[in-house]
């Protein structure tokens, strides 16, 4: 790996812990004292509820109670809100979605029914023996199904089952320039559905406390401030602070755990019934069935390029699969988060971007890590690598003709890209890749009986999320120096880069600080984890509010020292005054401004800073991904032998937890390129990959060594300079390995496959059943 000079490598401070057993995750929770909750999920994917019959499932030794949507409603408990803000062209259509199913199931896996116990055997007794009756009504499972004539209505309010439609760009000015284009390429592009999955399943251990009349819940959540918003008035018709949201230690969670789930409504509602705390562990079938769901759209997109191979236009037409409801964010991923990416790393004058969402009786889809950044960014790259080969210009070439090298620039959808190292990261990746060898190695595979294929994708990232962040730097009572966030870490390394940067500044040990995160009455707001944000608005805002901090301690450290104000200098964790030996720690101008009185309008206390940071720009990551794939013509199996990545995040702060960052990231692309997929039966709607049998994780063995190397230009969007990297892997991989799919297979007639590229998809293609040319065009 090459990285830039500036950069530090860590050891976690988070690993003691984690490596000696002393994770602090929601299930180690000890559960004396706690009550155990199970669920009753539909088995049908749209049926009316007409009976439920608890009697048998009551007797059970242990059972606390029973509940259904009906009691939840009865107690005023509101549908969970979809909270995301989007210029569609009409008003987003919004169906009550419950935490428990009200007289209709829409999807298998909808939670229907309440189980309270005094031990999870129990409940899971009883969640057995509950009966439903219900009357079977036609399901659509697919966007296709949604929207033909006869569809029947998943909710009344949304005809042709459309819950919006989005439109950005200048349809005009593509449309002149594709009538006019030498060239005009054509795809339709599946991303399809699949499951984020993290480590740690979903868990949650829910408390009332009825003499505060104050709710507590430990979760795995990534974005508590935002959830606790959702819960608290939408849902339960009270204040914020009645709320007391924690996550200590979070396995994982990839968007997934941004959200309010049926889940958490349930439980607080259930303590507070019940009177003890009501703890959850979602099982994996569980999981896959009844969280949420990532991608799920389909494109048809179209490049319009001059002789030369200038590119004129993009035409976009995307279709999002929302599942049965919308979940907090999903509409966001088609709409906003696509628009910011839509076009890559290119040079393209006009854009016109369109998107739809469509409700079906599947489980709702929300942001997976990426959020519409992969999708737009596979739309571009995969029509590139199928105007290089149907038009006859070089793959390299085509890119590199059309690629950003000026900044900033504006994009045509709105978007101004501050600088990026676009040209030179895709030189670097193809010169390491030895792009020049291919062809020997190529035969040398076909001597083997193999087909070998080179993928290159460039991506580009959209890195921010939520565009605002507060970050507080307080000293407390016992010599800490706490660093409040409202990022959330749910495995990154938070706690050891945010306490190393706030060392180097402030110049004080590692040790001198406590890390504060994830619990919203140790935190005033945050915008929590999400859009590769935690560089660019959690740490940027730190080194402001230490700034701050040190702005504010100045002139006291001056009084401390009997010196003028501007004869004061901040170095090594002192102020000294003059060029005399009198100086006075950091700590020591802390202790003597605590007792000064808090800040009427801001609440602090002595030193204690505050920064809110608000309108922040978007940063914007880089780079170029190869991939080199070997097929088994006679099975289909595709082995990845190669992966090289030359990546621009601006200046890497910790080059040991980039580097992890972007393996997860791209083992994830990976494994939607060629296995993961959350799969229905198209009539029934019953879900066909809800055990990790069936839904096809990546392995170790199914991976190459990573080829990577960090070569960035420091943005000026935050202090540090830095850009995000958790999405990056997850944006490039996909189009990288199909790009190289294909490739392998272009010597058969085949210049086009959808993802996943399974061994059966492979092998169909290569047997002549499988896509085509038909799968597209080219003028």
């Amino acid at each position: 790996m090459t990285t830039s000079a500036a950069a530090k490598p860590s050891l976690r401070l988070e690993d003691q812990r984690f490596l000696t057993g002393k994770g602090r995750y929601v299930d180690d929770r000890p559960d004396a004292g706690h009550l155990h909750a199970r669920f009753v999920r539909a088995d049908l994917a749209h049926a009316e509820i007409r009976g439920i019959d608890i009697s048998a499932a009551a007797e059970i030794p242990g059972v606390i109670g029973i509940w259904t949507g009906a009691d939840l409603v009865a107690d005023d408990i509101g549908p969970m809100p979809c909270s995301v803000v989007a210029a569609t062209v009409e008003p987003i259509i919004i169906p009550p979605h419950h935490a428990l199913a009200v007289d209709r199931v829409r999807y298998v896996g909808e939670p229907v029914v309440l189980v309270v116990a005094e031990s999870g055997e129990a409940a899971a007794d009883a969640t057995e023996a509950v009966m439903v009756e219900y009357e079977d009504l036609p399901a659509v499972v697919t966007i296709d199904a949604a929207e033909a004539g006869d569809a029947p209505l998943i909710w009344p309010q949304a005809p042709g089952n459309c819950a919006y439609r989005f439109v950005k760009g200048d349809g005009e000015a593509v449309a002149t320039a594709m009538g006019s284009a030498a060239h005009v390429v054509e795809l339709d592009l599946d991303n399809h559905r699949v499951s984020a999955f993290p480590l740690e399943p979903r868990a949650a251990v829910a408390e009332y406390d009825a003499e505060s009349e104050r709710f507590t819940m430990d979760l795995t959540g990534q974005g508590l401030h935002g959830i606790r918003g959702d819960l608290a008035g939408p849902v339960f018709g009270l204040p914020a602070d009645r709320f007391h949201l924690r996550a200590d230690d979070v396995g994982g969670g990839f968007g997934l755990k941004n959200f309010l789930f049926s889940e958490w409504v349930c439980l607080l509602w259930a303590a507070r019934r019940t009177g003890q705390p009501v703890r959850w562990l979602a099982t994996t079938g569980e999981e896959l069935a009844g969280s949420i769901h990532g991608r799920a759209v389909a494109s048809k997109a179209k490049l319009a390029l001059d002789g030369d191979g200038t590119f004129l236009a993009l035409d976009v037409e995307m279709v999002a699969d929302m599942g049965a409801y919308l979940s907090s964010g999903g509409p966001n991923a088609s709409t906003n988060a696509a628009s910011t990416a839509m076009g890559g790393v290119y040079r393209i004058p006009a854009i016109h971007m369109r998107s739809r969402g469509i409700f079906t009786n599947t489980a709702p889809v929300d942001a997976y890590r990426g959020a519409g950044k992969p999708e737009a960014n596979f739309v571009i790259e995969r029509l590139i690598d199928a105007a290089a080969r149907r038009c006859g210009f070089d793959p390299v070439e085509l890119r590199r003709r059309n690629i950003v090298d000026t900044f900033p620039y504006p994009k045509a959808l709105g978007a101004v890209l501050d600088c990026g190292r676009f040209r030179g990261n895709l030189d670097d990746a193809v010169a390491l890749a030895d792009r020049d060898g291919f062809e020997a190695r190529r035969e040398a595979a076909a001597q083997s009986g193999k087909l070998l294929g080179l993928g290159i994708a460039c991506f580009l990232e959209s890195s921010r999320g939520a565009p605002q962040e507060e970050v507080e730097v307080r000293f407390a009572a016992d010599g800490k120096v706490e660093l409040a966030t409202g990022t959330e870490s749910n495995g990154q390394g938070h706690e050891t880069v945010f306490t190393r940067l706030a060392a180097e500044r402030l110049g004080l040990p590692m040790d001198g600080f406590r890390y504060v995160q994830a619990d919203t009455f140790a935190t005033r707001t945050g915008a929590g984890h999400g859009g590769a944000r935690t560089m660019h608005m959690g740490a940027g805002t730190l080194m402001l509010a230490m700034d701050a901090m040190l702005e504010k301690a100045a002139p006291l450290a001056a009084r401390l020292l009997q010196a003028d104000p501007e004869d004061v200098t901040f170095a090594q964790g002192r102020f000294s005054a003059g060029t005399d030996d009198r100086s006075v720690s950091l700590l020591e101008v802390a202790a003597a401004a605590r007792s000064s009185d808090a800040s009427p309008e801001t609440g602090e206390t002595g030193l204690d800073t505050a920064v809110f940071r608000k309108d922040v720009p978007f940063t914007f990551p880089g780079g170029c991904h190869i991939a080199e794939v070997e097929i088994e013509p006679e099975t289909g199996h595709v082995t990845l032998t190669r992966y090289i990545a030359v990546d621009d995040y601006g200046r890497i702060v910790d080059p040991q937890l980039t580097e992890g960052q972007l393996h997860g990231g791209v083992v994830q692309g990976i494994g939607q390129a060629l296995g993961e997929r959350i799969a229905y039966d198209a009539d029934s709607g019953q879900l066909l990959s809800g055990s990790l049998m069936d839904y096809a994780l990546p392995r170790a063995v199914d991976l190459p060594m990573f080829d990577v190397t960090f070569a960035g230009e420091a943005t000026t969007a935050n202090p540090l300079g830095a850009k995000g990297v958790g999405q990056a892997g997850c944006i490039a991989a996909p189009p990288a390995v199909i790009n190289a799919v294909v490739d392998a297979l272009s010597p058969l007639g085949v210049d086009h496959i959808q993802m996943p590229a399974t061994s059966e998809r492979v092998w169909q293609a290569i047997a002549g059943r499988g896509e085509r040319p038909s799968g597209g065009t080219a003028t």
